[in-house]
């Protein structure tokens, strides 16, 4: 736990620093023009699609009845719009994720390793193709218990509960590989994995919750077409920005656990030594 404070503490203080607040920029651009690109080019058809669908299937009745049944019914007149968000919020984290962690982690890598761990070996135990891997099968994963867990929806309590858990394991499996890619080799790596399963899984289901202020200005966008684009750009940027706050986090936390792992071989290795 004292770990995990320290190395929030210094995430917090260097998350403010010109380098890293500049860093967050080409993600956020390149998220954007993504984005834009592609509301631009499929947003219409694809609230089009949930349209039809609900007219064939009556669906609005169901989805009035739903809404009514849970107090929401001001909603029903923004369902379809609402769905298509929620839909696409998932692929714009992805992208975001993506690009924060291809981008900017080495760079967050080396901004904390040459001022905190300048002496700590570097055994490149991760690659770009690796971390890009790794990305896309852990979001797999969590795209199919994200779809599984969408009827969870209608029972609060437990949507609130399984949502952050489900956002905090994506961001770990991702964070943790990348902050590990150049200092820790393979085996170094599963070591850490699996014996800071549970301060990992805290930490990012902490970002996630914190990833929860953009993610109603996603959706909160849905209620104000003339703003939409506003809360739009908005949300991807603090979707970087907490990005960002993670890899930091996740470096700090994996780089003082990379020390001491190393430090404790080390002792055993002096202690087995024949005299």
């Amino acid at each position: 736990m004292q770990a995990m404070i320290g190395s929030w503490g210094r995430a917090v203080v260097a998350q403010f620093h010109f380098r890293i607040l500049l860093l967050s920029l080409l993600p956020f651009f390149l998220s954007l023009i993504l984005w834009g690109l592609a509301m631009w080019w499929g947003l219409q058809d694809l609230i089009d699609f949930i349209h039809g669908f609900f007219a064939a299937h009556d669906g609005f009745k169901t989805a009035g009845d739903l809404l009514a049944s849970t107090g929401m019914l001001a909603f029903k007149t923004v369902i379809v719009p609402l769905i298509a968000m929620w839909l696409l919020l998932p692929l714009m984290v992805l992208s975001s994720l993506l690009i924060t962690g291809l981008m900017a982690m080495p760079v967050i890598s080396r901004h904390v390793s040459s001022r905190a761990y300048p002496q700590l070996e570097q055994r490149k135990g991760g690659s770009l193709l690796g971390s890009l891997w790794h990305s896309l099968s852990s979001f797999v994963i969590f795209l199919l218990l994200w779809l599984l867990s969408l009827p969870l929806v209608l029972i609060p309590p437990v949507h609130f509960v399984v949502q952050p858990l489900l956002w905090g394991w994506l961001t770990y499996r991702v964070m943790a590989y990348d902050a590990l890619a150049d200092h820790a080799d393979a085996e170094e790596r599963k070591i850490l994995t699996r014996s800071h399963r549970l301060p990992f899984l805290i930490m990012g289901t902490i970002c996630g919750v914190i990833g929860a202020a953009p993610m109603v200005l996603w959706i909160g966008g849905v209620m104000s077409v003339v703003f939409f684009p506003f809360f739009a750009g908005l949300a991807i940027w603090l979707y970087v920005l907490v990005f960002i706050f993670s890899g930091l986090w996740f470096q700090y936390y994996c780089m003082a656990a990379l020390q001491q792992l190393r430090s404790a071989v080390a002792a055993t290795a002096i202690t087995a030594a024949p005299v």
